[in-house]
């Protein structure tokens, strides 16, 4: 698998799912069958912030206009969750939408992060 080089780094990481990120799965799948969406990944890949940090997103969402959205799934989120996810949309927010994603009663909020 090829890897976007700039001056930060992508790679890939494979990774299982918590009860949340499973749950936001099973939303993913009814959205694509739906045809709202191309496809989905869980994981598939580590974006390089600084020297020896790193972030995993959750979810990487191919739309239908073929732009790639990053979504990040949270029931609490630390500090330095939310740090980094905003880290990651200024360092990688010419080639990603980033969206945080929580659990509500009867689906989902969805927030977009940066730009």
């Amino acid at each position: 698998m090829s890897s976007i080089r700039t001056r930060q780094s992508v790679a890939v990481r494979p990774s299982a799912m918590n009860k949340t990120e499973a749950a936001y799965a099973l939303a993913l799948d009814a959205v694509k069958r739906n045809g709202g969406i191309i496809s989905w990944k869980f994981e598939p890949l580590k974006l390089r912030l600084a020297d020896r940090t790193y972030y995993s997103p959750d979810f990487i969402v191919e739309a239908h206009d073929h732009t790639l959205q990053i979504h990040e799934v949270k029931g609490f989120m630390r500090d330095d969750a939310a740090v980094k996810l905003k880290v990651a949309e200024e360092h990688f927010g010419e080639w990603f939408e980033f969206y945080l994603i929580r659990k509500i009663r009867g689906g989902w909020n969805v927030k977009k992060i940066g730009r």
